[in-house]
């Protein structure tokens, strides 16, 4: 593979420290375009590890690597780039926009302690970026805006501000204001001037006045409004004038508590705002140590308290992202929470998926003990070597070759567990062919590495249909996972139309002869039998009955006409499905004394069904899904009108929260096959939904006889 990756270091050396109070994990989050890795790009040439910015257009950045990445030029997995600024290491986590990647912005969030949020000037706030910022507040998570894109030709730094603050909330404040080739500080009064290359300060120009102002003023009550100091507003309303150094001090503070959310805007082309953000997350920004770890368990299910973010603590670390290279092999990038991880330990790997989402995952549970390869901090794909690793920081290690993403990693004397952060439920299936016979071998291997890499991701055997499904999270995943089993894995696959596995059964009641005769030189074959077959009521299996009477057909042979007519239903009698729901009744047959035998009265019990189902109605069933969909109210009845155009039967609504309701109905799965897609379309991402099997129905006559035909 070519590595594409940005070259142009300066210091290069990655930032190593000794103590997690040193340490800022910052996540950065937004929606696709609003230019995260260019911003990336911007604050690592501020911090002097870059001497100059790679572009997305090239695909020369440090944190879009990938081949995927490069030809479709935006990210498709999270990425890390370190770098330091005033004694500090600042561990930048690059996450995709696009909702069908939001696995790894999750897995970003788990490795991170605080958050930027990026907007473009020159766009909104998109409802999935809406729903990250209120699962960062039900937690706590520090965050701070950042509007990008100021030298867009169509940025409007004031509408973007105010988008951010409709979406976020009121305590979402401008730390700066963009001036000519610079930024105003609200709070300094200080202009902070680009235009020379580097920044420079002096004093703002007084036509500026008005508005610094208006926005100090509504500043400065915002940060008095979460201070701890209860006078401060009392003096500040009595016209006292605050002196700087509190109100940064309270600033800070309501910043690590996660109660205020400064916006720096930054142009990430000529740099301005870089210093100014990268200033807020070394000083506004809690360390690893303010973090409260995840839940911990040991591998029995027995909860463990007490751990704490302690160099010298028991070890525990955790996969956040695995990904696999022809030549380096595999890498796993480890947030770790607690003790040092040293080169060349052994370590103990638990994953234990089915523990918290159940079997319908595609992690096998494990326990191992793996020795650590190397050791490095990651320049986005550059391996910088490390030393050791302290709690609170984040590394690569190479050679774990058991280790999946989501996996813990702790002490072999001790081992330990973490709850695995929650995963989004892949909605889109995929059905895929290996193209050749000389695939197929090649297509398990990758689809194995390509799971252990991406939880969001659910390979399915099929038993009915036969099929591989590929569980994605929409189009755009499908298509990254395609591209990796070509392009990484040389296979060559094949999407073929998904199999609903449907079911058949009787309309009503009829009768079937079989007889299965064959007379030629030496041993023959004679078995007849006659049946009665009746529907049963619905959610009913099969029923055999035997009424033979008189010896007609011998006992021992009893079994074999049912174990024919069972084979017989697995295969279908009218357009391939299992048949269900059906009592058969033998009601006579004919033996005879040699040529009778088990295989002979098989065969005959699977042509009485067939004939049987000649002489009545073969009925189909289809799987029902309960679909629950989460729309903004707006949308409701846009939901509603489309569920009913799949044939839907609506359960009802449930209010959930201010202005979203739950929407149920009983779908049937041949509908619903690309409603990930759909949904997201009509709602323009902002609904999400839920499915679970509930029954089989009978399936329409019109839909009925079209799968027949293609049968």
């Amino acid at each position: 593979m070519a590595d594409k990756t940005n070259t142009s270091q300066g210091t290069g050396a990655a930032p190593a420290v000794d103590s997690p109070d040193a340490i800022r994990n910052v996540v950065l989050v937004g929606p696709s375009g609003s230019g995260k890795t260019t911003l990336v790009e911007a604050l690592l040439v501020a911090s002097g590890v870059l001497n100059r910015p790679g572009t997305v257009l090239d695909g020369s950045t440090v944190c879009d690597f990938d081949d995927a990445e490069i030809r479709q030029q935006r990210s498709v997995g999270l990425s890390l780039a370190s770098l330091p600024h005033d004694g500090t290491k600042v561990n930048l986590i690059d996450t995709p926009g696009y909702a069908d990647f939001i696995g790894e912005l999750r897995a970003g969030l788990r490795a991170a302690d605080c958050a930027l949020f990026v907007i473009s000037a020159s766009e909104g706030v998109d409802e999935p970026t809406k729903t990250v910022w209120q699962e960062c507040a039900q937690v706590g998570m520090p965050r701070a805006v950042v509007i990008t894109k100021l030298d867009h030709a169509r940025a409007n730094y004031q509408n973007a501000l105010a988008a951010a603050q409709a979406a976020f909330g009121d305590k979402v404040l401008p730390l700066y204001l963009p001036a000519g080739d610079g930024l105003i500080g609200l709070l300094s009064q200080t202009y902070y001037d680009y235009s020379g290359g580097k920044r420079s300060t002096s004093t703002p120009d007084s036509s500026y006045d008005d508005q610094i102002e208006e926005l100090r003023g509504t500043l400065i009550e915002g940060i008095i409004e979460e201070s701890e100091d209860e006078s401060l507003m009392d003096r500040y309303l009595e016209g006292e004038e605050i002196d700087q150094k509190v109100l940064i001090d309270d600033l800070e503070h309501a910043v690590e508590r996660g109660s205020f959310f400064p916006v720096i805007p930054v142009c990430s082309a000529s740099g301005v705002g870089t210093h100014e953000l990268l200033e807020v997350a070394t000083s506004g920004f809690p360390s690893p140590l303010e973090h409260a770890l995840p839940e911990v368990f040991s591998p029995h299910g027995v909860a463990r308290k007490g751990l704490t973010c302690d160099p010298g603590g028991p070890l525990l670390a955790e996969v956040v992202k695995t990904t696999s290279d022809p030549y380096v092999g595999r890498v796993s990038l480890v947030r770790v929470f607690s003790g040092t991880i040293r080169p060349d330990a052994t370590v103990h790997v638990s994953g234990h998926f089915t523990s918290f989402f159940g079997a319908q995952n595609s992690h096998a549970d494990h326990d191992e003990d793996e020795r650590i390869g190397t050791l490095s901090f990651p320049l986005g794909k550059v391996q910088r070597p490390a030393a050791q690793v302290v709690a609170g920081d984040l590394c690569a290690i190479g050679r774990l070759t058991r280790a999946e993403t989501g996996d813990t990693l702790s002490d072999k004397s001790d081992p330990l567990l973490l709850k695995p952060w929650n995963m989004p439920e892949p909605l889109l299936p995929i059905a895929v062919q290996a193209h050749a016979k000389t695939d197929e071998d090649k297509l398990s291997v990758g689809l194995q590495r390509l799971a252990a890499e991406d939880p969001t991701l659910r390979i399915e055997q099929n038993p009915e249909t036969h099929q591989i499904v590929l569980w994605c999270m929409g189009e755009a995943h499908s298509d990254v996972v395609l591209d990796a089993l070509a392009n990484r894995y040389g296979v060559t696959v094949d999407t073929v139309e998904l199999r609903v596995p449907l079911r058949e059964t009787f309309g009503g009641k009829a009768k079937g002869h079989g007889r299965h005769v064959k007379q030629s030189g030496g041993h023959g074959q004679y078995a007849v039998c006659d049946i009665e077959v009746e529907p049963l009521p619905e959610g009913s299996d099969f029923e055999f009955v035997d009424k033979v009477v008189g010896g007609a057909v011998p006992r021992q042979f009893i079994p074999s006409v049912e174990k024919g007519v069972r084979a017989q239903m697995e295969k279908g009698v009218s357009a391939g499905y299992p048949m269900v729901g059906i009592r058969v009744t033998l009601l006579d047959g004919k033996a005879h004394s040699v040529d009778s035998s088990d295989m002979a009265f098989q065969m005959a019990g699977g042509l009485a069904l067939r004939e049987a189902a000649a002489a009545t109605k073969v009925s189909l069933l289809e799987p029902v899904d309960l679909v629950s969909v989460l729309v903004p109210d707006d949308l409701v009845g846009a939901v509603m009108s489309d569920l009913s155009g799949r044939r839907g039967r609506l359960l009802g609504t449930d209010k959930v929260g201010d202005d979203r309701t739950l929407v149920k109905a009983e779908v049937p799965q041949v509908e619903i096959t690309r409603y990930a897609i759909d949904l997201r379309s009509l709602s323009h991402g902002s609904a999400s939904f839920s499915r679970e099997f509930s029954r089989y129905d009978p399936m329409p006559e019109g839909a009925a006889a079209k799968m027949k035909s293609s049968a």
